[in-house]
């Protein structure tokens, strides 16, 4: 079988990662997440978010956390704005890339952001016009694209609307989120599949949860079909405050021990990647998320 020579991988730790921690995790902390992050060779980072520090508490010291951080060449630095009022504002911290979002569950919408799903792509469309306009990446983020917590099983078709709507307002790549973690490999080829008739395969990307323990499974399945774009969290860092059990992100760890095993390169130096994590897990008073993690360390100390 063939698999992409080479993947890209976007960590989204300090943002996907942080944003739901009750301890509120110090700047200092985040900008140093960051910095080990890009020395371990990570080429795009989800730096933090643009949201109502209301809602979004762990995230109000988001333009002090892009001034600090020290920018690489070659370095893409994005941000998350889901609205306009939030693009103004991360607009002046020079983002590489801003990132707009949309669940494929009518009922996720509501709960997450309180609008329906068109009323959510209203919302957002000029947000997309203005980064568009000032030459700034998009990235549309399809959340719940295998599953909700509210409403089950997601039908490949809804993740192909999402998809369609956000190809029209300008978006130019897409991630397909199983942000519960309920997905499995074929459900996971089908959402995908769903989005391929909007975007070409370069411009989507996978973003797993590992909730059941299937997130390796489902990248593999990505993989197979020539996706070579994801998203992973450092640590194995997040989870989701509207799905009850559904732990974080899969382990950037985790998935490039895979990838390197398959023969995959990333860029990536995995044992740096491991003192990243281990880094914030200490942070935060906890061991990482990720068994590679666990297993390389016991090596080292063994």
């Amino acid at each position: 079988m063939d698999f992409p020579s080479h993947v890209q991988l976007i960590d989204v730790g300090p943002r996907d990662g942080l944003q739901n921690e009750k301890t509120m995790v110090p700047a200092a902390t985040k900008i140093e997440l960051v910095q080990r992050l890009q020395s371990a060779g990570l080429t795009e980072i989800e730096v933090t978010s643009f949201v109502s520090p209301k809602w979004v508490p762990q995230m109000a010291d988001n333009v002090e956390v892009m001034a600090g951080i020290t920018r690489q060449p070659g370095v893409h630095y994005s941000v998350l704005t889901p609205n306009l009022q939030g693009y103004e504002a991360a607009v002046k911290t020079r983002p590489d890339e801003i990132v707009v979002f949309g669940a494929a569950s009518e009922a996720f919408s509501q709960k997450n952001i309180n609008c329906s799903i068109a009323e959510s792509m209203e919302r957002f469309a000029p947000v997309v016009q203005a980064a568009l306009a000032a030459g700034i990446a998009v990235r549309g983020a399809i959340s719940c694209a295998v599953g909700c917590p509210y409403e089950g099983d997601v039908a490949p078709e809804r993740v192909a609307l999402v998809a369609r709507l956000m190809r029209e307002m300008g978006v130019q790549r897409v991630d397909v989120a199983d942000t519960i973690g309920v997905g499995t490999p074929l459900k996971v080829q089908r959402a995908l599949g769903a989005a391929l008739p909007h975007y070409a395969i370069d411009q989507v990307s996978g973003h797993f949860h590992d909730t059941y323990g299937m997130a390796l499974a489902n990248t593999l399945a990505a993989l197979q079909l020539g996706v070579w774009n994801f998203q992973s969290s450092v640590a194995g860092l997040g989870g989701c405050p509207y799905a009850r059990g559904a732990t974080g992100n899969v382990a950037t760890e985790d998935v490039v021990y895979m990838l390197h095993g398959m023969g995959i390169s990333t860029g990536i130096d995995l044992d740096r990647l491991i003192d990243a994590g281990q880094f914030i897990s200490a942070a935060l008073g906890r061991k990482p998320h990720s068994r590679v993690s666990h297993a390389l360390q016991a090596k080292r100390t063994g």
